[in-house]
């Protein structure tokens, strides 16, 4: 389902780095996912992720902004089908460093 995709920031919270120029490059085996993804606020992330039965993806993040500072998280994205066949993921999310702030954003497959 994920595999060789490429998703972009639609939108994000405040307290989020990810922006419209953030892409993600998604690989998956089986129940494993993961990802490396950079651009905009993003110097350079990796993701590495499960797969639920139902297609959601419960995952930890790890990035370098462009300020040099080391950001690590959590997220649990639910997808959702687009009527074009698509996937659209809706993401809540959770500093693990910082302020420990939560927040959610929505990223799109690339067409």
């Amino acid at each position: 389902m994920y595999h060789n995709k490429i998703f972009r920031s639609v939108t994000n919270t405040d307290n989020g780095e990810v922006g419209n120029e953030t892409r993600f490059h998604y690989q998956q085996d089986g129940q494993l996912v993961w990802a490396e993804y950079g651009g905009g606020a993003i110097r350079k992330g990796f993701l590495i992720a499960t797969v639920g039965p139902d297609n959601r993806l419960d995952m930890r993040y790890q990035h370098v902004n462009t300020q040099g500072v080391l950001m690590t998280g959590r997220c649990l994205s639910t997808p959702e089908r687009l009527p074009d066949g698509r996937i659209r993921l809706h993401e809540r999310w959770q500093w693990t460093s910082g302020d420990e702030s939560s927040g959610e954003s929505i990223v799109e497959e690339v067409g």
